[in-house]
């Protein structure tokens, strides 16, 4: 059974919770990368479009800021310690190597597109996980994905054909 820091009041225990906080502890990670690399995108931007594009980073940084504070705020909730360090975060890296310099709107278009689409997959997986365990957390993370989802859709859409 996962250890956790404090017994909570709440009807889930044993593996449900074993489950739940490694599903969400598992997708955190993931959530604050694409959060740097998305700041990191935004800070080097250039090119046609800069303006929207780099507006539209900081909108979806803020939705993806708020998810990783939900994520880790309800693994607290439930009893547990949210791991934010970024050792942690380095260590279960998803994405490729980040280009250094500048970037263009297209570049970064492909790799923050790129990116979304890796940590809704982690999503994915920790809503499959979270089903039958805990529908608080399930549904945390079913409403984080579909906003990630429409972030992709809409900053897909501006790529050039």
């Amino acid at each position: 059974m996962t250890k956790t820091l404090e017994e909570v009041p709440f009807d889930l225990s044993g593996k449900a919770l074993d489950t739940t906080l490694g599903a969400l502890q598992g997708w955190l990670p993931p959530l604050i990368g694409v959060a740097l690399r998305l700041k990191q995108a935004h800070w080097n931007l250039h090119g046609l479009r800069f303006k929207s594009v780099h507006e539209q980073l900081d909108e979806i940084l803020a939705d993806v800021r708020a998810a990783v504070d939900d994520v880790a705020e309800r693994i607290v909730t439930l009893g547990g310690a949210a791991d934010g360090l970024p050792a942690t975060v380095a260590e279960h890296a998803v994405f490729d190597t980040f280009p250094a310099g500048r970037l263009g709107v297209e570049n970064a278009i492909e790799i923050v597109c790129d990116d979304l689409a890796r940590v809704v997959q982690h999503g994915r997986k920790a809503i499959e996980k979270l089903g039958g365990q805990d529908p608080i957390s399930e549904d945390l993370a079913i409403g984080i994905v579909g906003a990630l989802e429409k972030h992709h859709w809409m900053l897909r859409s501006q790529r050039e054909l």
